[in-house]
């Protein structure tokens, strides 16, 4: 790869002049197969002739070269350079898109650290909202990793080191009483889609407390680069209610409350007016619950989940994700959907992700044809005390299991399993096909356990350590080849570089809810859904796994290509619209009307980061 250096090149790095380097990214193929331009030739009609980007009367000059949401940097155009004040404010080159790209990726590939490219590009995302979703868009492979998983977990832990500006809005335990009026302070009328976090469980690092605010901002981007929900219908939220990181509230530099975490009645309570604080303004609103920490996750689910639209992305999310997956691997195995009912799975991880996954696949297996019963006998839930089992279970333990738990540590269908079983042991015994990893414990799929368990499946075995950052991995990409002689089939958390292994290229997929939030937001988004339903969720979950084509299944791939995630947002979210119908979920008039060309509605719905035409609206602020 072409790299610019500002100085003298590096080591295993070629410099070349800037105008080599410009002429090299023009014939890259993320740029020349550039989704957001062929939408400018599809059905829809080119982006660049839809609606007008209004902004507030009061907006000129300085003051709309200072706001991301519309600011074009050197591409205003001379008439709106006029029209908004902008001449001689800017140099008089009026730049292409294109250009605009070329300049930011040959910037960002000049530095080497990966937090340092993080910080340039949340740079770029506060001076210019369009032009930043443009390159991630553009080149989705490269940077999701740098604005999310992983790089977003280091970001999250130096937030209030590196805080520069307010994204978002922070409700607080102080707030109380007064969160209904604080929402009026967000400028935009018309908010689609809130991801909100308590920061008590960030990724595999704990309790960030306020720092989280990084998770909401970083899954917001990939909302609208890879789903297509415009930058001003969403709004990253933190909610804190102090911190149990006792390392946090002695920084000087912590932006949050510095006072132990609200528990019971008192954190529902700010929970509680929050959401009604948010759907009181907008009632159309989608709220996503990002990194709670496992004894409130599930609860608020089931607070909410039957009452409004809303969804938790670790539990229903990650679940949704991982049975795509599961799905794909399983046609990689040269089996079908149908097959999954014949599979015995292994979790490791006995929190919000790892139940919400088992529930998730449990009940397709159900819905495959086994009973309730029979369906929860085939999953061995593990946690640090090994095998989470009713058997050799004290009552009182068993009863401070939350009910999703109690579920999976009811009977298996290996009668001998108890409580506290290692995985090793059952791993011998119950001779599992799958081994699913949401320990966030590196390391744990050791070589022995690996080989047991090859040993054990009776075929290609369905590796999938789920656990991110990649610092909390249960095994890499290159041992789980190695260990199972190249025959696994694996999907990680956290992205992993091909592998080779006897003679033969292995392609790893990254099991990340990238491929199935942003289109089921934007389903439900477009629908005007009354709830997220399950149904919704498998309905997704299909549409992934079904996107994954035939170049990549010959790779040994489980999901598409992240260079399509367009491609396979659009087609998540056309499968969550078409299961809310079919509900009678969904409250959108137009989607309602005899005949309605779904996929074309959700796709002229869909935003795309292109410039468009800037005009001053005088009732910009009337509610």
């Amino acid at each position: 790869m072409l790299r610019l250096l500002p100085r003298r090149a590096r080591h295993g790095v070629r410099a070349v002049s800037a105008k080599d380097a410009s002429i090299a990214y023009q014939k890259e193929k993320a740029v020349e197969s550039d989704s957001c331009a062929i939408v400018d030739k599809g059905t829809v009609g080119p982006y660049r002739l839809r609606r007008p980007l209004k902004i507030p009367l009061s907006h000129r000059g300085m003051e709309v070269i200072q706001d991301p949401l519309y600011n074009k940097g050197t591409a205003f155009e001379p008439a709106e350079r006029d029209r908004l004040g902008l001449r001689g404010l800017l140099p008089p080159k009026v730049s292409s898109m294109d250009e605009q790209c070329a300049r930011i990726m040959l910037r960002l590939r000049s530095f080497e650290d990966d937090i340092q490219k993080h910080m340039y590009l949340s740079e770029l995302h506060d001076r210019n909202e369009t032009l930043f979703h443009r390159v991630v868009v553009r080149h989705i492979g490269e940077l999701a990793p740098l604005i999310y998983t992983p790089t977003v977990g280091q970001a999250c832990l130096e937030f209030g080191h590196m805080f520069k500006r307010p994204r978002g809005m922070y409700f607080s335990a102080d707030d109380v009483g007064q969160m209904n009026a604080m929402v009026q302070n967000w400028p935009m009328k018309d908010v689609r889609v809130v991801v909100v976090t308590d920061g008590s469980r960030i990724l595999g690092l704990g309790d960030l407390g306020a720092n989280g605010m990084g998770i909401p901002i970083g899954k917001l981007a990939l909302y609208c680069a890879a789903g297509g929900i415009a930058p001003h219908r969403v709004l990253p939220v933190v909610v804190d209610v102090g911190t149990n990181n006792v390392e946090l509230r002695e920084d000087p530099l912590y932006l949050g409350l510095k006072r132990p975490r609200l528990t019971g009645a008192a954190y529902y309570e700010v929970v509680d007016e929050f959401v009604t604080a948010v759907l009181h303004r907008w009632p159309k609103t989608l709220i996503q619950f990002e990194d709670f920490e496992s004894s409130v996750a599930q609860p608020l689910l089931d607070r909410y989940r039957d009452k409004i639209l809303c969804f938790n992305d670790d539990i229903q999310g990650t679940g949704a994700t991982v049975l795509a997956g599961v799905l794909a691997c399983l046609r990689q195995t040269g089996k079908t959907a149908q097959d999954l009912k014949d599979q015995r799975i292994v979790m490791c991880g006995a929190g919000s992700a790892g139940v919400g996954v088992s529930t998730v696949i449990k009940d397709a297996m159900c819905a495959a044809g086994l009973s309730e019963e029979e369906a929860r006998s085939r999953f061995y839930v593990l946690e640090k005390e090994g095998l989470l089992a009713k058997h050799g279970m004290s009552s009182e333990d068993y009863d401070s299991l939350a009910p999703e738990q109690q579920v999976l540590a009811e009977s298996f269908d290996v009668p001998t399993a108890k409580r506290g079983d290692s995985l090793l042991d059952v791993i011998k015994y119950a001779k599992p096909t799958m081994l699913i990893g949401a320990s966030t414990v590196a390391g744990l799929f050791t070589e022995e356990i690996v080989r047991a368990f090859h040993e054990g499946c009776g075929g290609k075995p369905i590796i999938m350590p789920l656990s991110n950052p990649t610092s909390k991995c249960e095994v890499s990409a290159s041992d789980a080849y190695a260990w199972t002689n190249g025959e696994c089939v694996f999907a990680s958390g956290s992205p992993f570089d091909p592998v080779e292994h006897g003679g033969k290229k292995y392609y790893p997929s990254q099991c990340n809810n990238m491929f199935v939030f942003p289109g089921l937001g934007l389903g439900a988004s477009v629908a005007e859904a009354r709830v997220v339903t399950d149904a919704m969720l498998r309905a997704a979950s299909e549409a992934c796994a079904n996107s994954v084509n035939v170049e990549e299944m010959a790779r040994g791939q489980v999901f598409p290509s992240v260079d399509r995630i367009r491609d396979v947002s659009l087609d998540v979210a056309v499968a969550t619209v078409e299961s809310a119908l079919r509900d009678g979920l969904a409250t959108r008039e137009e989607l309602l009307r005899p005949g309605v060309d779904v996929r074309a509605f959700v796709e002229a719905k869909s935003y795309f980061p292109a410039y468009v035409p800037v005009v001053t609206d005088p009732g910009f602020f009337d509610n």
